[in-house]
């Protein structure tokens, strides 16, 4: 067990945007330890949340004791890893900037992972296409005569409590309360693209030293029950880094002009 107080991270943004490739790539350095989609954000604000109902606690605020709890959960969950860095993944950290913050004692880092919407439906459109046999995923489940048309699925996937349209909520609101420059975009064409050139724009980010990765043997190292969320092969990665070729019209039609750009991001993100 290491005693050393990590350096912690965050990888956030949009859903089937290279979160999971981004993390296991950066998982090859040894330096670093990633996670897959992580619930600890939800136990330190589930902590917080008790201190703040206790009471006792009602009676006799203890801000700096409470916060000294939370900031124990975060580094004491990741006391066990024997890597200094470390990079925890969870999109409601977006929302949670300024707690982290208290909790880091420094200015957070956020690595962003987007892609164009239009390609993310099509993606969440052809996982379901693929399991639609064999499982109903929750969305499904919750939103039946939507889920009857394409056009309907996808304004589901987009709705402020779904999790593309939520994901989106998140950045542009992290970049309306002022923590641009605690956010680095990471386009996924532009990872799967030119992974040396996005990965060397990460390192000055972090401010880590730069190191060699292996673009065409990443290792998967993060696994999740995928179908825990009803939708077999939403985290697998291929080995090799390679261009994704844009299947949104092929698979969303003529819905693909309906849900192209301009995003909040087009501005803060690096695409050559």
């Amino acid at each position: 067990m290491s005693t050393d107080r990590k350096t912690i991270h965050f990888i956030a943004g949009m859903p089937r945007a290279g979160s999971t490739l981004l993390a296991n790539i950066l998982a090859q350095n040894p330096r670093f330890h990633v996670t897959p989609t992580s619930g600890l954000i939800d136990a330190l604000l589930e902590l917080r949340n008790k201190f703040n109902a206790l009471p006792d606690f009602k009676a006799a605020p203890n801000e700096d004791g409470k916060m000294a709890c939370v900031r124990g959960g975060l580094f004491g969950f990741f006391d066990p890893v024997d890597r200094p860095v470390v990079f925890d993944r969870n999109r409601a950290w977006l929302s949670e900037l300024e707690m982290a913050e208290i909790l880091l004692e420094r200015q957070a880092k956020v690595l962003v992972c987007v892609r164009d919407i239009p390609e993310i439906l099509a993606s969440f459109e052809k996982l379901w296409r693929d399991n639609k046999a064999f499982r109903q995923i929750q969305q499904q489940e919750m939103h039946v005569v939507e889920f009857q048309s394409l056009e309907g699925r996808c304004n589901i996937w987009l709705q402020p409590a779904h999790v593309v349209g939520l994901s989106y909520i998140r950045i542009q609101d992290a970049l309306t309360r002022g923590f641009r420059d605690r956010m680095h975009f990471i386009h996924f064409d532009r990872l799967t693209k030119n992974p040396a050139g996005a990965l060397q724009d990460i390192y000055q980010f972090l401010g880590e030293s730069p190191f060699q990765h292996n673009f065409e043997q990443v290792e998967q190292v993060t696994f999740e029950n995928d179908l825990f969320h009803g939708i077999a092969g939403l985290h697998d990665i291929r080995s090799a880094v390679r261009p994704v070729p844009l299947r949104a019209k092929e698979v969303l039609g003529d819905l693909a002009e309906k849900y192209k750009g301009p995003y909040i991001w087009d501005a803060h993100i690096a695409k050559a």
